[in-house]
């Protein structure tokens, strides 16, 4: 969405407010903008003091190391938090693109396929297409893989057959991870124009709720206006006339959402119960030959933002799968050879193991020395009798 709002020009009009707020503002848009030490500082000495509360009056105003880390650490709690739903949503979206295109060029290459070398009609692929929603892969797999056992079915019969049921759960894989895509953007709309919460923001500035309602009305007002005066500094009367009126705090939120999305260095959760069981399973979700009942099972796993039967404010599940996810899909060939030969690979039976005719027939067959083993032989014979004659 377009907006005539910059990012220069929001840090502006935050800068020129008074210091609370600047720092209301921050903590509201932190999200996108981070509090400085001397708001921490000002958080501090503005919070109610116990003493009063106890009926003692401090004789001068004492700041303690451990309150301006308590400050610090909650807003960085915060500010990973609500960054980290952001980040989450820009990595699904990431990884939905490129398993999208991936699946979209196996489809048109399985198409291609079934077409040029098994040779069926365009009419046949689109009944196959359209009945792909409704179609039942495991029953016919293991159908065809009877027939194969039995010797019921050729090799090329099997790979047209085993291809058809391929191609459908192509298909349908495409149709969720499309729509996987589409929930993925509209989550990444939403979670970036979420500001930080009322009791989250009293939590790391410790005033109580009504102070900070009045605090937040005060400066909103003041911020918006300035915004407004910043806008119609740059655009003529004329336009100001006729312009519709806009809503500039979602505009604020349009504006820093345009910028690159902080990107962490996650690390290891648990997932999975081991990374490398993770890296197994990462791979075959990418390359597809993850089962279809629990596809989607493991994808909300990969996505989830907070862990079974956590408690509030913990810290939430990292990224570090989606990012690994990613790395696998940036490393994998997608060149049309080697799709196809993947593609051939996953269709194609199983060989068949020897017939025990076979064996028997290889273990009475005589072995046949070559002129060297030969030479080998008589060497040793003689060596031997030689020695023998030397004894006697």
């Amino acid at each position: 969405m377009e907006t005539r709002l910059t990012q220069e020009q929001i840090t502006a009009v935050v800068d020129t407010l008074p210091i609370q707020g600047r720092i209301m503002l921050r903590l509201l848009l932190l999200q996108y903008l981070d509090v400085t030490p001397e708001d921490i500082q000002y958080m501090a000495s503005d919070r109610p003091d116990p003493r009063f509360q106890s009926g003692e009056k401090p004789k001068t105003p004492y700041i303690s190391n451990e309150t301006l880390e308590g400050i610090t650490k909650r807003a960085a709690h915060y500010r990973q938090q609500i960054r980290l739903k952001r980040e989450r949503a820009w990595h699904k979206i990431d990884c939905l693109g490129k398993q999208t295109a991936l699946t979209d060029s196996l489809c048109t290459l399985a198409e291609q396929l079934l077409v040029s070398r098994f040779r069926l009609d365009g009419a046949a692929v689109e009944e196959l297409k359209k009945g792909a929603r409704t179609a039942i892969p495991r029953p016919a797999i293991r159908m065809l893989e009877h027939r194969w056992d039995k010797d019921e079915i050729t090799e090329d019969d099997y790979r047209r057959e085993r291809l058809c049921i391929e191609y459908q759960s192509l298909v349908r894989r495409g149709e969720r991870e499309r729509k996987r895509l589409d929930l993925a953007k509209r989550e990444l709309e939403m979670v970036s124009l979420v500001p930080l919460q009322d009791h989250e923001i009293c939590q790391i500035w410790g005033i109580p709720a009504g102070s900070l309602a009045a605090r937040k009305v005060k400066y909103l007002h003041q911020y918006l206006q300035g915004v407004q005066g910043s806008l119609n500094a740059f655009q003529p009367a004329t336009e100001q006339a006729t312009t519709p009126p806009v809503d500039l705090w979602k505009e604020t939120f349009l504006a820093l959402s345009r910028q690159s999305v902080q990107r962490s260095a996650a690390t290891y959760d648990g997932l999975e119960e081991s990374e490398d069981r993770l890296q197994d399973k990462l791979t075959a979700f990418a390359i597809g030959t993850f089962p279809e009942e629990s596809e989607s099972r493991f994808w909300l796993s990969l996505t989830r933002d907070s862990r079974d039967n956590s408690e509030y404010g913990a810290t939430p599940p990292s990224v570090f799968a989606l990012q690994r996810l990613s790395a696998i899909l940036n490393e994998m060939d997608t060149s049309p050879e080697a799709l196809e030969h993947d593609l051939l690979a996953r269709v194609s039976p199983t060989p068949k193991a020897a017939t025990a005719q076979s064996i028997e027939q290889a273990k009475s067959a005589d072995p046949q020395l070559g002129e060297l083993g030969e030479h080998v032989l008589r060497s040793m014979i003689g060596e031997g009798h030689t020695d023998l004659q030397g004894r006697r």
